[in-house]
C-alpha cells in the first residue's frame, strides 16, 4: 500500500474528531498529494462529482495484535461487539473509509493540485491510500438498516458559547466548532457534570463542561 497524499485538518489530536464523516460538513480539509502523485491527469473528471471516498490509514492506532471484540464508546464503553460490526480503528488492518464532500479542486499550487473537502473525520496529517468518486446509484441505500447505531445518530447537545469568548475564536470557525461540540466528543461512559473536558481544535484548546444535554464552553486557550 502506497501513501498517495495526506490530509490537513483542524484536529491535531484524536479527541474531538467527529465519529463519522459528514456529521459536521462545515469542517474544512485539504488533501495534498505526495510528489510522485501530483499529476493533474490523475484527477481528470473528478470535479464532476460532489462527494468522494477516502481510503486512509488509522496511523495512530497501528497494533501488532488485534481483538475480535471491541467496546464502542457510544455503547457506554462496556458492551462488546464484533470488530467487523464497528468502525473501530483497532482492526486487523488499520484502514479507514470516509465519504466527504468535494468542495473544489485547486489545480495549480506549489504542491500540485489540492483537493478541498468538507466533513472529514480525519486527524491532521492522516495518510491517504486512495480516492474514489462517490456514485449515487451504487453507493446510496436509503432503506439501509444501521444495526446498534440506529438510536445513536440523534444524540446532540445544546452548545453554549459565551459571547465573551467569541473574540478568541476566528469567526469562520464558530459554526464548525459548535457542530463538533454538539456531537458530544465525550465517551458515553463519562457523565460527570463537574468534569472539565478539553479538545484541541485549529490551534486552540477548547475547555468545556457538560450538564445533562447542555455543553458550556468555559475557556478558549490559544496553543
Amino acid at each position: 500500500m502506497k501513501t498517495i497524499a495526506h490530509i490537513h485538518t483542524d484536529f491535531n489530536t484524536k479527541f474531538g474528531i467527529p465519529r463519522q464523516s459528514g456529521l459536521v460538513e462545515s469542517l474544512k480539509g485539504q488533501i495534498v498529494f505526495e510528489p510522485h502523485y501530483r499529476n493533474i491527469e490523475a484527477l481528470r473528471g473528478l470535479d464532476g462529482f460532489s462527494h468522494i471516498w477516502l481510503i486512509w490509514k488509522f496511523s495512530e492506532a497501528v497494533r501488532e495484535e488485534w481483538s475480535p471484540l471491541v467496546r464502542p464508546p457510544r455503547l457506554g464503553g462496556n458492551k462488546k461487539v464484533g470488530v467487523f460490526a464497528t468502525r473501530s480503528p483497532f482492526r486487523p488492518n488499520p484502514i479507514g473509509l470516509s465519504s466527504v464532500r468535494l468542495e473544489r479542486i485547486e489545480w495549480q499550487t506549489p504542491k500540485g493540485p489540492v483537493l478541498h473537502v468538507l466533513g472529514a473525520d480525519l486527524m491532521n496529517g492522516t495518510p491517504i491510500f486512495d480516492i474514489k468518486p462517490y456514485i449515487t446509484y451504487a453507493d446510496s441505500h436509503p432503506d439501509a438498516v444501521s444495526g446498534f447505531t440506529e438510536p445513536i445518530g440523534e444524540h446532540r447537545l445544546q452548545v453554549v458559547l459565551p459571547e465573551g469568548l467569541l473574540p478568541d475564536i476566528p469567526e469562520s470557525l464558530h459554526t464548525p466548532l459548535e457542530e463538533v461540540l454538539a456531537n458530544d466528543p465525550r465517551p458515553s461512559y463519562q457523565d460527570d457534570p463537574e468534569r472539565v473536558y478539553g479538545i484541541t481544535f485549529a490551534g486552540m484548546n477548547i475547555r468545556f463542561m457538560v450538564n445533562g444535554q447542555k455543553l458550556t464552553v468555559i475557556d478558549v486557550i490559544q496553543s
